[in-house]
């Protein structure tokens, strides 16, 4: 079995990582060197046809991408310490929030990224007003994370979950980029910083 990952700033190797860590799973990552494109020869692709990462390779061959189906898999051969919900209502629920923050949190920080800042200008034709206008609909993000962690340590339920796996690294990665937590947002600098204090924060 062969995990492909990359190191930090990346955020959806990172996710993996943290994923693993919290279920206790020790699987070395074999770094693809994005700078050098890596992902995008033949031979990646050939396992992977978006090339990207990461990506788990099964000991017969069988390829998964994307972080979500990575960490299910782990869920389903790992099942304790439950990472995607106990009950049916938890299950539902933390599904719900990862497609929240992918759409509402990721996603403005994506546009950022791709198209108001420099590391990525000579990959794409960057619309840089598009891309910094991203930058308020991020804070709107941060806005509602707000109200919604208000009287909550998790997301969902009384335990950490993959909804805020994933939202801790889009948030880590937002600072990275240029898109730091707004100090008035208290609810969502605390929980933030609660994750942050957990050892799997360092994978």
């Amino acid at each position: 079995m062969i995990l492909y990952g990359a190191p930090m700033p990346a955020p959806n190797p990172r996710r993996v990582r943290i994923f693993l860590a919290e279920k206790g799973i020790d699987l070395p990552e074999t770094t693809v060197d994005m700078r050098k494109r890596e992902h995008k020869s033949p031979e990646y692709r050939a396992k992977n046809s978006l090339g990207q990462i990461p990506m788990l390779e099964l000991d017969d061959g069988t390829c998964i991408s994307e972080t979500v189906a990575i960490c299910r898999y782990f869920e389903e051969t790992h099942p304790e310490t439950p990472m995607f919900g106990r009950t049916a209502v938890e299950k539902a629920q933390v599904d719900m929030w990862i497609r929240r923050i992918e759409f509402t949190v990721m996603m403005p920080v994506g546009m950022f990224w791709r198209h108001a800042h420099p590391f990525t200008a000579a990959l794409l034709t960057q619309f840089k007003d598009f891309g910094e206008s991203n930058r308020e609909t991020y804070n709107g993000a941060q806005k509602w994370l707000n109200r919604e962690l208000e009287g909550r340590e998790f997301l969902v339920g009384d335990s950490l979950t993959m909804a805020d796996i994933c939202l801790l690294s889009t948030v880590d990665f937002a600072d990275w980029i240029g898109l730091p937590v707004l100090e008035e947002y208290e609810h969502l600098a605390a929980w933030r910083a609660r994750m942050k204090a957990r050892p799997s924060a360092d994978a």
